[in-house]
């Protein structure tokens, strides 16, 4: 059954069926959050006073290979909307095709980088093409959920932040006649923060700001471009992401809660991200690059009202309190939180060396990207070993063409790492010919700013040793994909003498399940970096450095009886798993202390 007349912005405040209408929001990304806990998530939001659900959608999940999509499971965008649906919620899309969100290269998929010459979020042809055939799969998934088809989503917005990019003017209207010409005629929204707005105008687009912070006149300035129309802080920044080496961000409740009180006094729609953070699972985080590369870590808590976890913090108590005074009728109760369980300590039983695990093999020195793996796709993500034969020692050098970080070996013995602060080593003298070995990490693509045609990750360009391009390198995916870890379980090579252990290498171990799965949170204190993979899933990166020394192991991933969990480790194995009921971020800064600049 369609509805009447959907979200309007004619005038200084937003109408639905034609009533006034405030949007209170919050962000979930589905594909952050396991599917089994979506409903828990929106009924806490639905609890807490919003009325309204914001989401990304990310082209790469949903396009890993060209022409490839995948739509269900945990990327069943249409069973999520629906659910959100069903409990009262409303919903803004965010489709992209750039999103942004703290994610592997803004969401788009790595196979674009194939195109030696591909420009990313421009009219460049390449581009504009895989968009167009992205985006027919991708309304023909969302178009029945707009609000004039009956269903929850009144506003869809056009791309993300493009004004702090903004280097193609025809790119905006055209991403807005993709939407359009497909049908899509719901309220069409862009969103920039303070930089960003200078961009001009789209005609029929309504224009809204990203900030944490009510200082330089942001809300003035965005109300004086657009007289007589509603205001919306379509990103209210609920805290901050946390990048490897650095300290966890923290927004204190109160000083959050005073922002979001006077933006509310003022009249003004809000959306808050994030609602709840959730977690970038697998090898997906982002990195920003603004003269030092910065990777992401694997926890997207980002001091939200719900934890990582879903658990309701101090300002969800807060905001809840705030949100209840917008509404005559008193709100529902939230669920109980989710029992947690330190699972008793797990020792690691078997062992097996990198060396021992390759499968793939290449002739070619190139780039992750160009990899022919994965039906022409490239290789996306993960770890990529390059052998090839020396014979001598001497001064290696990189010429900063390691992305991101590297282990070298010569004969299977590690001789240093490589990496953008770390250029060059030196490759002690042996007898004839040697195998050096390169195992290259990508770290994560930067997600933000003008350098996203330039996130190849591999080796991408010459390596020297005593000033001559080495050559003749053999390639070896390793991208930890479910098939190569399946492969992998079912190896005959597995070791149970943990003295003769060496690294790179894979450790697996046994956790025993008693009783009902409940949530729980992997600590691995006496291990280096690598990742975790439990019953097959990647739960994400960890890295002895901080601030994150958790990993966030959902209940239902985890099986009664028995579950397998294998940890990839690049550099320092210990001999067992610990398992806590409560997270460890580390050392915290305040956000709202620190100058936006020195948070990117």
């Amino acid at each position: 059954m369609s509805h009447s007349e959907g979200l309007r912005a004619d005038s200084s405040q937003f109408t639905l069926e034609g009533e006034p209408f405030r949007i209170l929001g919050g962000s979930i990304h589905y594909f952050r959050v396991p599917r089994a806990y979506w409903g828990d998530r929106l009924l806490k939001m639905k609890a807490c006073g919003l009325n309204t659900l914001t989401t990304y959608v990310p082209w790469n999940l949903h396009e890993p290979e060209r022409g490839t999509f995948n739509f269900q499971d945990q990327l069943d965008l249409r069973a999520y909307v629906s659910l959100a649906a069903d409990m009262g919620l409303w919903v803004i899309l965010r489709p992209g095709p750039y999103i942004c969100a703290e994610w592997d290269l803004g969401g788009l998929p790595s196979w674009l980088l194939q195109d030696k010459d591909m420009q990313l979020r421009t009219t460049y042809p390449g581009f504009v093409d895989a968009v167009n055939l992205y985006f027919d799969k991708l309304v023909s998934i969302i178009k029945p959920l707009m609000y004039e088809e009956g269903g929850p989503v009144i506003a869809v917005q056009v791309e993300n932040e493009y004004g702090s990019f903004a280097k193609d003017g025809k790119y905006i209207p055209l991403i807005k006649n993709c939407l359009q010409t497909r049908g899509i005629n719901e309220l069409l929204l862009t969103s920039d923060n303070w930089e960003g707005l200078r961009y001009a105008a789209v005609e029929g687009v309504l224009k809204t700001i990203n900030l944490q912070r009510l200082s330089f006149g942001a809300i003035q300035h965005l109300a004086d471009m657009q007289p007589q129309k509603p205001i919306m802080v379509m990103e209210y920044w609920s805290g901050w992401f946390d990048v490897w080496g650095e300290h966890h961000h923290v927004f204190h409740a109160e000083d959050m809660l005073a922002v979001v009180s006077e933006i509310l006094q003022r009249g003004i729609s809000i959306n808050l991200y994030m609602f709840h953070g959730g977690t970038s699972f697998g090898f997906m985080n982002g990195a920003m690059d603004f003269g030092t590369y910065r990777p992401q870590v694997t926890s997207y808590d980002y001091d939200a009202p719900l934890s990582e976890a879903g658990d309701c913090t101090l300002k969800y108590q807060l905001l809840r309190n705030l949100f209840s005074q917008y509404y005559s009728e008193p709100l529902p109760e939230a669920p109980s939180p989710q029992e947690k369980r330190a699972y008793d300590t797990v020792v690691i039983f078997q062992h097996l060396s990198l060396w021992d695990s390759l499968h793939f093999t290449d002739k070619r020195p190139v780039n992750m990207e160009s990899l022919p793996v994965n039906n022409g796709n490239g290789q996306s993500y993960g770890y990529t070993l390059y052998e090839t034969t020396i014979s001598s020692g001497g001064i290696l050098n990189s010429r900063n063409n390691i992305r991101d970080r590297a282990w070298v070996f010569v004969d299977k013995q590690c001789v240093g790492s490589l990496g953008y602060k770390t250029q060059e080593l030196t490759v002690p003298d042996g007898e004839g010919e040697r195998m050096l070995s390169v195992l290259v990490e990508n770290c994560g693509r930067v997600n933000y700013g003008k350098a996203l045609d330039e996130q190849r990750k591999g080796i991408v360009g010459d390596i020297l040793l005593n000033h001559t391009p080495l050559r003749g390198f053999t390639i070896f995916c390793l991208d930890m994909k479910p098939t190569f870890m399946k492969r992998l379980t079912q190896s005959g090579q597995w070791e149970s003498d943990l003295k003769s252990s060496s690294v790179p290498g894979f450790f697996q171990a046994r956790l025993y399940v008693d009783g009902p799965p409940r949530d729980t949170f992997i600590r691995l204190p006496g291990w280096g970096k690598g990742a975790v993979f439990v019953n097959g899933q990647n739960l994400g990166r960890y890295w002895f450095i901080g601030p994150q020394h958790f990993l966030y192991l959902p209940g239902p991933w985890l099986r009664s009886g028995e579950n397998q969990i294998i940890v990839f480790e690049e550099q320092k194995a210990d001999d067992k798993i610990l398992f806590a009921e409560n997270p460890e971020h580390g050392k915290t800064t305040d956000v709202y202390k620190l100058p936006f600049c020195t948070l990117l």
